[in-house]
């Protein structure tokens, strides 16, 4: 993983470029704790070798996990950082499109870079905090 300051105007931003073999998930969590973005939001754009998806299904407050077991492009990446119980959480969408066109998308749980990921990444002004919500176990934005 590259990190690059662009900018640092009351707000940070940042260029973050995840290479081949890298785990984006993980690397945008390492990241958010090293250079203590405790707030912010990310887009991005690149392509795994491989991908695990989730979609969240109410009845069992968990993630239907969705394997993508192929190289894929990666049409949009977006989302945010915010801190639970002290500790920054990642809260990312990915929309990937395979060899034919057709495009998948859902939650972020595990994507695993080849050959790149490029990613640029905006401290936000205000701390956001996630809460659990008790109707559905997510631990949501509290504003």
């Amino acid at each position: 993983m590259q990190v690059k300051r662009l900018a640092d105007d009351g707000r940070r931003t940042f260029a973050v470029v995840l290479e081949a073999g890298d785990e984006a998930v993980q690397c945008l969590t390492s990241f958010a704790a090293k250079h203590k973005v405790e707030a912010g939001y990310f887009t991005g754009l690149g392509a795994f070798r491989q991908a695990t998806l989730g979609y969240f299904d109410f009845d069992q407050k968990d993630y239907h996990r969705i394997p993508v077991k192929e190289q894929v492009e990666i049409v949009s990446l977006v989302g945010n950082f915010a801190t639970k119980d002290g500790e920054v959480k990642l809260h990312s969408h990915v929309v990937v499109a395979q060899r034919d066109g057709n495009a998948i998308g859902g939650h972020l749980l595990e994507g695993h870079v080849r050959p790149i990921v490029e990613l640029v990444v905006e401290d936000a002004p205000a701390h956001l905090r996630r809460q659990t919500d008790p109707k559905t176990g997510l631990a949501l934005l509290e504003l």
